[in-house]
């Protein structure tokens, strides 16, 4: 499983450790064959033992886990620490292969990328390996990716592209178990790992028919008792002895006020991840605790000084940035089973470090695994340290599924209701779960404490911590309708309402994300009024069932055709939305009124829900909805119910806009690119598109769009997140046809634009005639990586409306606030390009490849400036590179072409 792959690692460091001899090859069951590389001979049957140790320990670390709620809770604990042990063995031997790894990649040796080579057909094809085995490769790879990244030669480009194409597969492979253990949306490209996509389940199932919890436990020296029937209390006993253990001696986080939390982070410090986890934590403003393993931040020598390596330098980037250092002991050995001078060089050894990065360090303690004896707690007692445990474990070290350890975090907090969670700091699923477990925290009223010399305690400056953009939406499942009609029956034709449905569709399911089979379309005869009652009816019925639609789901209505209004014998409005079956004689039997949709909005069982109709009639009656600068974590308590109409009574839809769009769904269509965030923080909300449709489709037609929140909306916002677009500009990249940039440009100039991040306020129609005042929310806190993406992905809009010096602008900041950022070089190279300035266009993409070297496209670009710019020479070795790493890409053919010309 996850060390089946380290063990090849260490077939080929052997390959190019020695020099020459060749590879012994044998095959036993459940081991992969050793590659065939030049290397020395070497004792395959002892590396296949280890290998199959390795394998056994990653799958036993699951079987520990699953089912894990049936046991008592010191079974639990027992189960863990053992967990844990088989863990960090596994550890020991990772550190070493990485370390073999990078000799074997830093030695020039011309066979070591064959040796490598070997790893990777493992990963990507061998025999009997599920999904979930590979997940265990992925920290392996990455790192591998940052060791190939050293070398700027063709076989490691190659090479390069390899590892990139495998971690995107096995990013696929995570989000296939989220979306089923957490309803995560993924969808699958054929890449060089072939993805099987078994069930969680049935890879589980499979692994409890080759292990069993009792028998693993048992290897380790654990045989859990029957579980105890309760004791009758003793008479007399007071009521208080039986209450929850205090934090006293050793603080377990169950005397915490109610709703605090302390977060916890074991065994780093990591080069990576570690301030990568910093900064989610400065995101939410929570304070944390690392407890560093002394090995991992310097050595003792024989007099006990200390000598720091790098990773002190991690620990002072995190003091620096005010989150506390403590103490998890030396070597991460168990000290339960330590004693006199070894026990104590664990746990001073340590602080010795730890004051040598920094005197202020903590006087904070955690036992590795949570297993301390007596003489251990006195040693803490006399070195005047505090022993800290935790009552809430993410199980991080054994599920490999980021979502999964989200969920098993929140199912803890919800039971216990304060405490202090263990997390490690050593691992990529952790970086990912940690933004889901703190936005749900935050918006659940949870506030996190930090230390503060003596006591764990919530501080003013963390007491009101905002949602950063991760995960901010929270939604489940997303589902829609979408209805257009061109040929009614008996009212006039209309040209463009199936494309618009068709427009809307696609823009759901390719950038946001929705299910291809959650999104139902009506068109034409479709569309008849028992066809879209009957859509919403089997939505209602759908979230009766597992698997249907459910209380944080999301549902987006859109309609294109006739809109009507009728006048009631009260003298009220009645709007209605036509069918393709209605006349319109009996628009009162045969036509929907907008009662009905109020009704179907109250009735679905979702968490917001946004109508968007491209008709035009009024009588709704809205009722206003606002927005405050705590956005995001209120939005998730409230539900949301809203509408957006093209216009008001007596109005005609303009049927004549670019690409065969109506002018309103254009406008629509432009927002939900990216225009419609008008904060510039990556999410647009129906309140934000709102704003950005109705003055701006106000300001080209005769229509006034009318925005508002029906009947049974508590103030809830439907939230679209913009994808990070990752399209690299070149020849190929589609622009705006010259009708549409210039009715773009009449919409910018009259419409709101992006801010800076201030709330903005626009005046729009309400359903009835009247004016309405809607805010959009304050911008979301984003990192520095995030407002880089974010111009970046501004920069691609304004080119492809042919705003070059708007686009160079956008791609220049990009690249200030992320200067390694490939794809914004990549993307301003192709400006100055597009502007013939072939000379500046080369440096940008030469600085690309340098960034990211196995990114073709950039070589094609390069070749094609070199060559309008007369450097015959240049220009073929980057049509040749291109050639290399896309033999059989879609600019095969040109870049052949061009060859042939130079």
């Amino acid at each position: 499983m996850k060390r089946k792959a380290l063990y090849l690692v260490i077939f080929a460091v052997a390959a190019a450790g020695a020099g020459s001899g060749t590879w012994i090859a044998s095959r036993k069951p459940n081991t992969p064959a050793a590659p065939q590389a030049a290397g020395p001979a070497m004792n395959v049957s002892a590396v296949s033992a280890d290998l199959a140790r390795m394998l056994d320990a990653y799958r036993k670390m699951i079987v520990l886990t699953l089912d894990e709620d049936k046991l008592s809770d010191a079974a639990r604990a027992r189960t863990h620490e053992v967990g844990q042990q088989l863990f960090h063995e596994n550890q020991e031997r990772i550190a070493k292969v990485d370390e073999a790894l990078t000799k074997l990649l830093a030695s020039g040796d011309p066979r070591r990328f064959d040796a490598v080579g070997g790893l990777l057909d493992y990963v990507e094809s061998g025999e009997g390996l599920y999904d979930a085995d590979r997940l265990a490769f992925r920290e392996l790879m990455q790192s591998l990716l940052g060791q190939v990244a050293k070398d700027s030669s063709l076989p490691a480009i190659k090479l390069h592209k390899r590892v990139s194409e495998d971690l995107d597969a096995l990013a696929e492979i995570e989000r296939n178990y989220e979306k089923e253990i957490r309803a995560v949306f993924g969808r699958f490209e054929s890449r060089s790992i072939a993805l099987k996509r078994e069930k969680w389940d049935s890879y589980t199932a499979y692994l409890k028919t080759l292990y069993q919890r009792e028998r693993i436990l048992k290897d380790y020296g654990v045989v859990l008792p029957y579980p105890a029937k309760p004791e009758p209390a003793e008479p007399g006993m007071p009521p208080q002895a039986q209450q929850p253990q205090k934090d006293e001696d050793e603080i377990f986080g169950k005397a915490l006020p109610k709703k605090t939390i302390v977060l916890t982070f074991d065994d780093g410090p990591h080069r990576r991840y570690s301030e990568e986890i910093a900064a989610i934590l400065k995101q939410y403003k929570a304070p944390a605790v690392f407890f560093s393993v002394g090995r991992n931040i310097g050595t003792l020598d024989a007099k006990g000084e200390a000598h720091l390596n790098a990773g002190a330098e991690v620990s002072r980037k995190l003091m620096a940035d005010g989150y506390v250092l403590a103490n998890h002991s030396l070597t991460h050995a168990q000290l339960s089973k330590q004693s006199g001078d070894g026990l104590k060089n664990e746990i001073l050894g340590t602080d010795t470090l730890l004051r040598a990065v920094n005197p202020q360090r903590s006087a904070l303690f955690r036992f590795p695994y949570g297993a301390r004896n007596k003489e251990g707690m006195h040693m803490l007692a006399d070195a005047h340290l505090k022993s800290v445990m935790w009552n809430i474990d993410s199980l991080d070290w054994a599920d490999p599924v980021p979502s999964s350890i989200a969920d098993r975090v929140l199912r803890s907090v919800d039971k216990e209701g304060r405490g202090i969670i263990l997390f490690h700091d050593i691992h990529e699923r952790t970086v990912k779960a940690l933004p889901l477990v703190l936005e749900k925290l935050a918006a659940e009223g949870y506030q996190f404490a930090g230390w503060d010399g003596s006591t764990f305690k919530v501080s003013a400056s963390t007491a009101a911590a905002p949602v950063p953009r991760a995960a901010a939406t929270g939604y489940a499942n997303s589902w829609a309708i979408l209805v257009g009609v061109d040929a009614y029956k008996k009212w006039p034709r209309l040209q463009y309402a199936v494309r618009d449905a068709e427009g809307v569709g696609q823009v759901l399911v390719q950038k946001f994300g929705f299910a291809p089979e959650r999104v139902i379309t009506l068109k034409n005869e479709q569309a008849t009024r028992a066809g879209i009652l009957g859509a919403f009816h089997d939505l209602m019925e759908r979230g009766k069932n597992a698997g249907g639609l459910q209380p944080n789901d999301r549902v987006f209505v859109f309609f294109a055709g006739h809109g009507a209004t009728r006048k009631l014998s009260s003298g009220r409005d009645l709007g209605y939305i036509v069918p393709y079956d209605a006349d319109p004689d009996n628009l009162a039997t045969d036509a929907i009124p907008m009662t009905e949709i109020q009704n179907i909005a109250e009735s679905l069982p979702a968490k917001h829900e946004l109508f968007v109709m491209d008709a035009c009639y009024s009588g709704l009656g809205l009722t206003r909805g606002g927005a405050n600068a705590s956005f995001l974590r209120e939005n998730g308590r409230r539900l949301g119910r809203q509408m957006l109409t093209a216009g008001g009574t007596d109005q005609l839809v303009s049927d004549g806009g670019p690409n065969g769009h109506s002018v309103f769904t254009w406008t629509l269509l432009q927002g939900l690119g990216g225009k419609a965030d008008l904060n510039g923080d990556g999410l647009i909300t129906a309140t934000e598109l709102a704003a950005y449709v109705a003055p701006a489709v106000s300001s080209v037609s005769q229509q006034t769009p009318a925005f508002g929140s029906l009947p049974g909306s508590e103030g809830g916002d439907f939230v679209f997140e913009l994808p990070e677009e990752t399209e690299f500009l070149n020849t190929n990249t589609a622009q705006l046809s010259n009708d549409a940039i210039a009715l773009n440009t009449k919409l910018d100039a009259k419409g709101p634009s992006p801010a800076t991040g201030a709330p903005l306020t626009v005046v729009v129609k309400d359903l009835q005639g009247g004016t309405a005042t809607i805010t959009a929310p304050a911008a979301v806190p984003v990192s520095s990586r995030q407002q880089a993406q974010r111009a970046n992905d501004h920069g691609l809009q304004l080119y492809k409306e042919k705003q070059y010096a708007q686009a160079e602008t956008q791609f220049t900041e990009a690249l200030k606030l992320r200067p390694n950022f490939a794809l914004a070089a990549n993307n301003l190279g192709f400006v100055f390009y597009k502007q013939d300035k072939f000379a500046e266009a080369a440096r940008w993409f030469e600085n690309a490849i340098k960034m990211d070297p196995s990114r073709a496209i950039a070589y094609m670009n390069l070749g094609d400036a070199y060559a309008r710019a007369g450097q015959g020479d240049k220009a073929k070795n980057a049509y040749k590179t291109y050639l290399e790493l896309a033999p059989g890409g879609s600019g095969a053919g040109y870049a052949k072409q061009q060859l042939e010309k130079l």
